[in-house]
């Protein structure tokens, strides 16, 4: 086992802070992030996302490929918050079912976030069609 990446893994912030909530809800605390910052914290991943991907995009010749992957990529990231809201409208009520079908289409920003530490934390280049795909 490597014990470089187990402790790289263990010290993820993203990884602190998910342990962080589990003991503050353990402990009953009323730890929170306030409303503000949550949506800084929001708005900042996906203009980081959105930047990242158009710098990686530029150093790529835009080709039908590159388009046909951001159309499915756009089409993806609708259909599925729909029908998994429509999925779970038949057994929870309209605001529970809407804010889970949320979360699985916010879900595909933490993997390409997660995807995109991991390559340049391996220093493997990382191609423009590729975050198109990814997004």
């Amino acid at each position: 086992m490597n014990l470089d990446l187990l402790i790289s893994n263990v010290t993820n912030p993203a990884f602190l802070f998910f342990i962080l909530g589990i003991i503050a809800v353990k402990l009953k605390s009323d730890l929170e992030i306030p409303p503000n910052s949550s949506k800084f914290i929001s708005l900042y991943l996906l203009f980081s996302i959105g930047f990242k991907g158009g710098q990686e995009l530029s150093h790529e010749t835009f080709t039908s490929e590159i388009a046909w992957s951001m159309l499915f990529g756009i089409g993806l990231s609708l259909l599925i918050p729909v029908y998994t809201f429509f999925i779970l409208k038949r057994k929870l009520n309209v605001y529970d079912a809407g804010a889970i079908a949320a979360a699985y289409g916010s879900v595909s920003a933490v993997t390409f976030v997660t995807a995109v530490s991991y390559l340049d934390a391996q220093k493997l280049e990382l191609h423009g069609h590729m975050v198109a795909i990814m997004a």
